[in-house]
């Protein structure tokens, strides 16, 4: 039986300690099996045909356009919803975790107690122990003896091991330590986001349902998700737009069409390829076998009333027998036919914007200060940094939507004309319908010419008249971009345009604005659209402004880390606000990158010796963690009238899990260390 993970699910007094850094097993465990599901809200079926597996330690990612029910289909394997054919089989007791895109949480209580709902008994005991806490201050004996069994409870039950790993996950999800007591009501959209994402990687299930986790995260987050994902125990199955995490993360890939279901082994980049290739195949013998049976109705025309009729008759019935192949399901074909195409605009001159003195503060914050910045035509500036660190502030500034307590002056350049797009969508009425945001721009277009320029932007039959409040994340974003295209525009300031969008509609959006002639600054945490599109990068860094004279790969490879250069290299091109240090001698110069290089050899040699020590702990971990669950079971099974027996096992069993999470903490900071050290050998090697 499935006991799936809601936030008001009741959950057991003893939650197994995190299994991350588990290995997974040699003969890994199937804890799901979907078998040839079919669902459909009316008479045509939304998919069906569906059939996979999972199993302990398998990452797979589910990829469709926008619409084609991937949601329904997690919702389905969650057991929220039922298949209107086929089965979902959980194994026995297999726990699921589900992270919803809608974040349908309760406002009440603070961040730490929202993240420990998903443990309520637990919850239940630390609030009676903080009461208890309160009636010992009285010191009668009583409340003291009452205080301590609160306390010999709750530590058995690992509430204080609970309440470190939830307080470690929310830290990487950008809720420090201070943020714990914070009212839930007081959170964004965005931090409640990630906060639900907290509550779900807590409780360790079996199985994890991500729906677009990374929609509110930045990259370092983004990041961490990856590492931790890709260490996890339990088998996941995730719903992505990002490329670049889809690739990382998941080495299958399940595609959802609307009348097939397809396997690949492979991870996301790897899989477009194929499914072409093979998509191809197909179509190739489909065009045979039409080919030939073209021949053969025709033979069978001239042949049925003459001389080789018996021929043409048998060859008639083989052709009635004959199973005929459909033409292949392209399940990215109609998404692909969407259009971003700029109206024709004025040339601007070379210089388009010339930022002098900025600074800003946001809750007497400071986010930056005497930032300076010129904008080139043709430039695409790529704007990146942590949540909360002042991106879409910078974005504003620059595009003239500062505070009145911003400071710093933004010089344009002639013939500007420009757009921006809110990644909150504000330019969008709720009661408006398509047509009607399109006419309150362009009103000399009339239904049918508002209804043609929309079906550019997948907006087919009837959706052009929904609400813009009916409409989906996606399609809001396209209709938003469909409102900015509508005016000559060779400026464009985007904040997070892909944040919603489909993969084959941010595929689209890259390409068209590779192409397009005018200037775009933009902020995105989308690496794969960041890679294709960005010839430079503004980048909050460890409390700094800097500007990298290169795309966004270059900075990842040597402007965001230390850079430990071959001595035939040429020298990182990165402007900071304070003011760059005085350039050295050659002949220094080269000494010192001998030395690093030196240095970093050095260091892969110790790197050596920690990758054995890994190895190692995976090894520690596993026979411990295997050890754990024979404890575990001994003491379900115990009997309750041998309280001494049973209190022995339980510290044993405690102490046995404190070991292994000193283990699993060694091997997370190693790992960690060994990553840096890598990307510093990678410095040096270029």
């Amino acid at each position: 039986m499935c006991a799936e993970l809601h936030p008001d699910a009741p959950t057991p007094l003893a939650p197994p300690l995190p299994t991350r850094y588990t290995k997974p097993r040699n003969f890994p465990m199937t804890v799901i099996q979907v078998s040839d599901i079919a669902f459909g809200y009316t008479a045509d079926k939304l998919f069906q045909g569906v059939t996979f597996s999972l199993a302990l330690g398998e990452r797979a990612a589910l990829v469709a356009p926008n619409g084609a029910g991937k949601t329904t289909l997690l919702r389905i394997v969650a057991g929220e919803l039922a298949p209107d054919t086929g089965s979902v089989t959980p194994r026995r007791d297999t726990r699921i975790g589900f992270y919803r895109q809608s974040h349908e949480l309760s406002l009440e209580g603070t961040v730490l107690e929202a993240l420990l709902s998903g443990f309520q008994d637990v919850v239940a005991l630390r609030h009676e122990l903080g009461e208890a806490r309160r009636k010992a201050a009285s010191g009668t004996q009583a409340d003291l003896d009452s205080l301590a069994r609160l306390e010999d409870r709750y530590h058995l039950v690992q509430g204080d091991e609970l309440e470190r790993r939830v307080e470690v996950i929310a830290h990487k999800l950008g809720f420090g330590s201070e943020q714990m007591d914070r009212p839930v009501a007081s959170l964004s959209g965005g931090e409640r986001g990630r906060m639900h994402l907290g509550l779900v990687l807590a409780q360790s299930p079996d199985i994890l349902l991500l729906d677009e986790p990374t929609n509110h995260l930045d990259l370092d987050t983004i990041d961490w998700l990856e590492k931790f994902l890709v260490g996890y125990a339990g088998a996941v199955l995730l719903v992505s737009h990002d490329r670049a995490f889809l690739d990382n993360v998941c080495p299958r890939t399940l595609e959802l069409g609307h009348r097939t279901f397809r396997v690949y082994a492979m991870p996301y980049s790897q899989y477009t390829v194929a499914r072409e290739e093979e998509l191809a195949r197909e179509r190739d013998l489909v065009e045979r076998q039409q080919s030939q049976i073209a021949k053969t109705e025709e033979f069978i025309r001239k042949n049925l009333a003459g001389q080789k009729t018996k021929q043409a008759q048998s060859r008639r019935k083989a052709l009635e027998k004959l199973e005929r192949m459909d033409r292949p399901e392209d399940v990215f074909e109609i998404a692909s036919k969407m259009s971003f195409r700029f109206a024709p605009a004025p040339r601007t001159g070379e210089i388009v914007l010339e930022a002098t003195g900025l600074q800003a503060s946001r809750g007497g914050r400071p986010l930056y200060e005497g930032f300076e910045l010129l904008v080139r035509r043709l430039e695409r500036v790529g704007i990146v940094g942590p949540n909360g660190s002042g991106k879409t502030t910078l974005l504003k500034h620059l595009a003239g939507q500062c505070g009145p307590d911003d400071q710093g002056s933004v010089r344009r350049g002639s013939n500007l004309c420009d757009g921006f797009f809110d990644q909150e969508l504000g330019s969008l009425n709720p009661q408006h319908n398509g047509i009607d945001e399109i006419r309150g721009v362009r009103a000399d277009m009339n239904v049918d010419t508002t209804r043609g320029y929309l079906a550019r932007f997948r907006f087919w039959g009837d959706q052009p008249f929904q609400t813009v409040a009916g409409l989906s994340g996606g399609e809001r974003s396209r209709l938003a971009l469909a409102k900015l295209l509508l005016e000559p525009r060779n400026l464009l300031f985007l904040d997070e345009p892909t944040n919603h969008l489909d993969i084959p509609a941010a595929e689209i959006l890259e390409e068209a604005l590779i192409n397009f002639d005018g200037t775009v600054v933009f902020v995105s945490h989308d690496r794969r659209f960041l890679e294709n599109v960005s010839t430079r990068v503004v980048a909050f860094h460890e409390g700094r402004l800097e500007v990298y004279q290169g795309g966004y790969r270059d900075w990842t490879r040597r402007g965001q880390a230390p850079v430990l250069e071959d001595p035939d290299d040429e020298p990182a091109q990165v402007t900071r606000s304070a003011p760059p240090p005085a350039p050295a001698d050659s002949e220094s110069q080269r000494t010192a990158r001998k030395a690093q290089f030196e240095a970093a050899k050095a260091a892969a040699r110790t790197a050596q010796r920690k990758q054995r020590r890994v190895k190692e702990l995976e090894d520690l971990v596993a026979q411990g963690e295997s050890k754990l669950s024979e404890m575990r079971e001994q003491l379900r099974a115990a009997a309750g009238d041998d309280w001494e027996s049973l209190s022995r096992l339980a510290q044993e069993e405690q102490a046995l899990a404190r070991k292994v999470e000193a283990l699993m903490n060694e091997w997370t900071e190693l790992s960690e260390e060994l990553a840096n050290e890598q990307a510093t050998l990678a410095g040096v090697e270029r």
